[in-house]
């Protein structure tokens, strides 16, 4: 995600500074005219604006913690697009603001796909006045809403996770008992788009699961880890999710069964195996 994210700032003319655990994910950036940083407080000393784009909460904690905090001032702002639990949102944000800085949790939904087009969700938390100077940033990436306080862009985000998970269970077994039945799944996906069963997560991974390609735009692994984080959070407010809570443990077991670096379309795979069929 970060990397087609880049390429669209670098295409309309920001200035990029670049950092990576992994040196080599950079290379097509810096190809197209970043700057290599040889770590997160050097690439945050240049530049105003620091996103972070990375797999969970203790990857952002650890690069605050290794650089970007000793970085921050009052003139920065700290924007983390990564996908995290909404309490590591707010500790965050509590880090940034002792150092003065100003700071937006704003997750993302669209996957690579979106990343490339410039047609990311972006759904933002924490100081106002950080959103309103990000906003051209965002406009490149995407559309960006501001939500509310510190957490509530991560909050969104596993609003849009509980959603995106649930809605592929439900293409995913809807395909496998139109294949059963003798129905064309494919035929049978055209024919219900435009009614009230027409959605992005059938129109994409409806595809993907027609033509068995699951190429990940999102893993499957980190589907479950949102969907762990959104149960943390019902179960933190007494709130009782059956639908989240049988999908969650679908995924939990498609990823046991090895596909857990599958696209999270490929839980129809787990729906086959449940019904013992065979493809």
């Amino acid at each position: 995600m970060g990397t087609p994210m880049g390429m669209r700032l670098l295409d309309h003319g920001y200035q990029l500074f670049v950092w990576n655990r992994t040196p080599e994910k950079c290379q097509p950036l810096i190809d197209a005219g970043a700057l290599w940083c040889d770590s997160p407080y050097v690439a945050s000393t240049q530049a105003d604006v620091i996103m972070t784009m990375l797999s969970h909460a203790h990857a952002v904690s650890e690069v605050l913690e290794k650089g970007i905090l000793q970085a921050l001032n009052a003139k920065k702002i700290f924007i983390d697009m990564s996908s995290i639990p909404p309490q590591n949102a707010k500790q965050h944000a509590a880090w940034c603001h002792d150092q003065g800085a100003l700071v937006l949790d704003a997750p993302v939904s669209g996957g690579v796909v979106g990343a490339e087009q410039g047609t990311l969700a972006i759904m933002a938390g924490g100081d106002r006045s950080a959103f309103d100077q990000a906003l051209a940033i965002f406009t490149v990436l995407g559309r960006a809403t501001y939500i509310g306080e510190a957490g509530a862009g991560a909050l969104a985000k596993l609003a849009n996770q509980m959603i995106v998970g649930i809605s592929i269970a439900a293409v995913a077994e809807a395909m496998t008992l139109m294949a059963q039945t003798g129905a064309n799944p494919r035929a049978v996906r055209e024919a219900i788009r435009g009614g009230f069963a027409e959605s992005r997560i059938l129109e994409l991974h409806g595809q993907r699961m027609i033509e068995r390609s699951f190429i990940p735009g999102a893993h499957a692994s980190t589907q479950l880890k949102d969907l762990n984080t959104a149960l943390s959070v019902a179960q933190e407010v007494h709130v009782d999710l059956p639908l989240l809570n049988k999908t969650r443990d679908l995924f939990a077991t498609m990823v046991e069964n090895g596909f857990a670096d599958l696209d999270h379309s490929a839980l129809i795979l787990e729906i086959e195996r449940l019904n013992h069929i065979l493809r």
